[in-house]
């Protein structure tokens, strides 16, 4: 596995997890912030959000135009999400629709960038957040493996900060369609640090992918499951979340490291080893 911090990403930790709020918010700013603080609770290791202007987004006419421009936070809005989380030693990113948004989360000198999967093969959008030359994630849903090389290339051009995420675009997802097998073919295919964002229910399908060897894992985040908000039946819990950084803890304990030799715990019972014999 890969050492993270040589990536972009603040820790020295083996997993590091991403509390995509993205539009959960619904627009409103202090419900922004609540999240925040939860996620922070939970032991996140970043927040996510997304940055755009609905008509550059998505066309007037599209069945989800009204539900993203209600969600559509000014861009003076994340300078202030950006702060509060600051305060709070959180990451604070975001995933940008457009290069005025790009542009918006430059002025804030954000650390790390999201590319969606919808976005995987808009070259034009993946040159604008390369040429930053942060760290890019991208989540490749609905992309097949040449499409990924393409997007990669773009990348890598100007950043070797690249992390990929196997996804799976269903919303939900159902445990059996996560194809978890992918990991193990991305990992051979490119040089940089994969990982999985994830549209099931609850927490087993990550934890199955980071034992893969998935080492950033992104959820959608709620607070609680009283909490009504656009991507409620992807989100998981606070409480959930906890749970998942906790394992993961736990499971990088359990990995323990790629050394062959005799381990400290081992040593009592290796004195009744029989001695070597010609």
């Amino acid at each position: 596995m890969k050492n993270l911090k040589n990536y972009g990403f603040n820790t020295s930790k083996l997993f590091y997890t991403i509390a995509e709020i993205g539009i959960n918010h619904g627009g409103d700013l202090d419900k922004a912030k609540s999240l925040i603080d939860s996620a922070v609770r939970a032991g996140a290791d970043s927040v996510k959000f997304q940055t755009y202007l609905t008509e550059k987004r998505t066309p007037k006419d599209s069945p989800i135009f009204d539900i993203l421009k209600q969600c559509e936070l000014p861009f003076d809005a994340f300078e202030k999400l950006k702060n509060h989380a600051d305060e709070q030693n959180i990451e604070f990113f975001s995933t940008p629709f457009d290069e005025e948004s790009v542009q918006c989360l430059e002025d804030i000198n954000v650390n790390l960038y999201k590319v969606a999967s919808f976005d995987v093969v808009n070259h034009k959008l993946l040159r604008h957040i390369a040429k930053t030359g942060k760290t890019v994630i991208m989540s490749v849903g609905m992309a097949n493996l040449n499409e990924i090389k393409s997007a990669y290339e773009i990348l890598k051009d100007k950043t070797e900060k690249i992390t990929i995420l196997h996804c799976i675009s269903a919303y939900p997802t159902e445990e059996k369609d996560a194809n978890l097998a992918v990991i193990n073919s991305l990992r051979k295919e490119f040089d940089c640090v994969i990982g999985q964002s994830d549209h099931t229910d609850d927490i087993q399908v990550p934890l199955y992918a980071a034992s893969m060897g998935a080492q950033v894992l992104e959820k959608h985040f709620k607070i609680n499951d009283e909490m009504d908000c656009i991507d409620a039946p992807v989100s998981i819990s606070e409480k959930q979340m906890l749970k998942l950084t906790e394992s993961l803890e736990m499971l990088e304990k359990i990995l323990g490291k790629p050394d062959i030799n005799i381990l400290d715990v081992e040593k009592e019972t290796s004195q009744y080893r029989r001695p070597s014999t010609n």
